[in-house]
């Protein structure tokens, strides 16, 4: 792998004990106490032997029980089982009061462990539409280092596409405004530093891929995306229905593959001069295995070293920094850039953005 290559491992070492504490500090540091709550309870259940099938098989993991987001497998099973009805003891614990929460997770997680196992058996797809001010900002920032502002955008691990639909989205980023005035939904982060390049933009396409992309139309399939959002997090479950409102009206270009070949046959096609091209990605990396991140990585590195100033490429990432307890905006960009550049911290769907600007 190239020297330049950005560590998108960073902080998802330990074992399972380990797991569920960061995670818990994730929650708290994302605004999301019950998410911690629901977390820190199975936590103490993990050394119980009494706990059952669904807590035995957590603490008998075999993965990287952070990078596989095992507390976020937990999490959304249990959300998803509070959401059908099944379980109203969950009640004091989702409406943020005052409860023994160990008893009650133990008590459901005993009861329903049929249920819930199957949670456990892939990854959240945690599909945020808040992250999208992240890849705009980043785009501002790639047209003022004079790359064509016109951006044929490539996402991996799309979910349901919801990020592939950021051309219908309204932003202030800072007083820096963007998109089409009457937007399918506005986002004003709070902006924390110099405010982004204040520059036009346009988009020539947007296409994703998934290894198991999620319909919007399905309500089966956006029941499970429900399940995902932090609880606490409300105004996520009204941009949800937004996106599934601007879905059925015209279905973003989403791709069943998995990542390495997508972007290998995505950088292969030709493209009109005056467009650059945009790898992008957010909380994927860690769930992609490494030989595909080598050749998504080898193939950027190949098709860079063949960009110009009309046919320029680069490559934001949107990932989780499991120390930062945050996530972190990088940037790379052919020609002229080869380094990873660091352009903002961010909380994690989307709540504020602290820009950096290349620093």
């Amino acid at each position: 792998m190239a020297q330049e290559q950005k560590d998108f491992g960073q902080g998802f070492g330990g074992d399972v004990t380990e797991a569920f504490a960061n995670q818990v500090a994730y929650c708290r540091n994302n605004n999301a106490p019950i998410t911690a709550r629901v977390v820190a309870a199975i936590a103490a259940l993990l050394d119980d032997p009494r706990a059952g099938p669904f807590v035995a098989h957590i603490r008998g993991w075999k993965g990287k029980p952070l990078a596989d987001a095992l507390p976020l497998r937990v999490a959304g099973g249990l959300h998803a089982l509070f959401q059908s009805g099944r379980a109203p003891s969950l009640a004091p614990i989702y409406a943020g009061a005052r409860a023994d929460d160990v008893a009650i997770v133990s008590n459901v997680a005993l009861e329903h462990a049929q249920y819930l196992l199957p949670w456990l058996d892939g990854p959240p797809q945690t599909n945020e539409a808040g992250r999208s001010s992240n890849f705009i900002a980043g785009m501002l920032w790639l047209a003022s280092q004079g790359l064509p502002t016109r951006f044929e955008c490539l996402e991996v691990g799309s979910s349901a596409g919801i990020n592939l639909m950021i051309d219908r989205y309204r932003y202030d980023l800072g007083g820096v405004k963007i998109g089409p005035a009457s937007g399918v939904m506005a986002f004003t982060p709070e902006w924390r530093g110099a405010p982004p390049p204040d520059l036009p933009i346009a988009f020539a396409s947007l296409k994703g891929c998934d290894v198991a992309p999620i319909d919007l139309a399905d309500p089966e399939q956006a029941l499970r995306l429900r399940a995902y959002i932090w609880p606490e997090h409300t105004a996520r479950f009204a941009r949800l229905d937004a996106a599934i409102a601007a879905a059925h009206a015209s279905p973003p270009d989403l791709v069943r593959m998995n990542a390495a070949d997508f972007v290998e046959q995505e950088l292969a096609r030709p493209r009109a001069t005056g467009t650059t091209r945009v790898l992008m990605h957010s909380i994927v990396m860690q769930y992609v295995p490494e030989d595909q991140r080598r050749r998504i990585d080898e193939a950027m590195e190949l098709t860079g070293a063949k960009a110009g100033p009309d046919s320029a490429l680069a490559w934001i990432s949107v990932e989780a920094d499991r120390t930062f307890l945050g996530h972190v905006v990088n940037m790379r960009y052919w020609p002229g850039g080869k380094e990873w550049r660091l352009l903002a911290r961010a909380h994690a769907h989307g709540a504020w953005i602290e820009w950096l600007g290349g620093a």
